[in-house]
């Protein structure tokens, strides 16, 4: 899996575009954090061709952007989390989950 690197402000206005026509994931991630270091080998390790084709992946180092972390808690109106992963559709968070519930593929099952 290829994640995209999320580092922008201007980023969610594309996120927020893109997500009309494609399910867009953002994975907010704590280089510090043990926890968070098991999320990311877990989406990792769940992601698979076909989620390719229903998900782009952003990945955020919340430790570097804290400002834009803040900026996608009020954005989508989910409480800052880490880890944490949002999926982003018509321009809204329509699942969000954190910590131990990281998962694409309960991200994937529940919006399929």
């Amino acid at each position: 899996m290829d994640f995209k690197v999320l580092n922008n402000i201007n980023q969610l206005a594309e996120i927020d575009e893109l997500s009309k026509r494609k399910k867009q994931i953002i994975f907010k991630h704590s280089t510090r954090c043990s926890v968070s270091a098991f999320a990311k080998k877990v989406l990792l390790s769940e992601f698979s061709d076909d989620m390719e084709k229903v998900f782009d992946v952003y990945y955020l180092d919340l430790l570097n952007y804290r400002e834009l972390s803040n900026k996608i808690a009020s954005r989508y109106s989910v409480h800052h989390e880490s880890p944490q992963i949002l999926i982003i559709s018509d321009g809204n968070c329509i699942y969000d989950a954190s910590h131990d519930d990281v998962s694409l593929t309960s991200a994937f099952a529940s919006v399929n």
